[in-house]
């Protein structure tokens, strides 16, 4: 490697260095935030969402009281489809995207790590995930569990208690 080049690259790979340290060091005060916040703990009982997903929950919505239902609250984030009925006929799209976009991201993430765990390792059989992957493209299962999160992030914020794993149907 020429000696002008390894200057140039050595401060890129200290910046680099620099960054990576920021970057442990803000995750640990968001683990720490995590720990110390009930609602952020009780938020991190749902699959799919962790510490960062829960804190930006809390720290990004507003009063979630404010929101009708669940599914108010997804039309808030962007998940839920578009719709473009006429005549009395239902016609869904692709979600909208149209609300708030940082939740949003960490729910699909979030959704999308359940759904890759469930494809390997397989999901409970004859729970709704599993029905999902049987008749739905993957992708397009990955949206549908992260609307069912932000319903779930919705009653969790206005009444209360912890996320319990629904029983699956024998």
């Amino acid at each position: 490697m020429p000696k002008a080049a390894r200057g140039i690259l050595q401060v890129l790979i200290d910046s680099i260095e620099a960054l990576g340290k920021q970057i442990d060091d803000l995750d640990a005060e968001i683990g720490r935030r995590a720990k110390d916040d009930p609602v952020v703990r009780r938020l991190m009982t749902i699959p799919g969402i962790g510490p960062i997903a829960a804190t930006a929950i809390v720290a990004l919505v507003p009063a979630p009281e404010g929101f009708r239902a669940g599914r108010d609250f997804a039309a808030w984030l962007g998940l839920t489809p578009l719709q473009r009925s006429t005549g009395g006929k239902q016609k869904l799209g692709a979600i909208s995207k149209m609300g708030e976009r940082t939740i949003r991201r960490l729910l699909i993430l979030g959704a999308s790590a359940v759904v890759r765990w469930a494809v390997h390792r397989g999901a409970a059989p004859g729970s709704w995930l599993a029905q999902m992957l049987t008749r739905k493209p993957r992708m397009l299962v990955t949206t549908a569990p992260a609307n069912k999160t932000a319903r779930i992030v919705w009653a969790l914020l206005v009444k209360g208690g912890t996320y319990k794993a629904p029983a699956v149907a024998a």
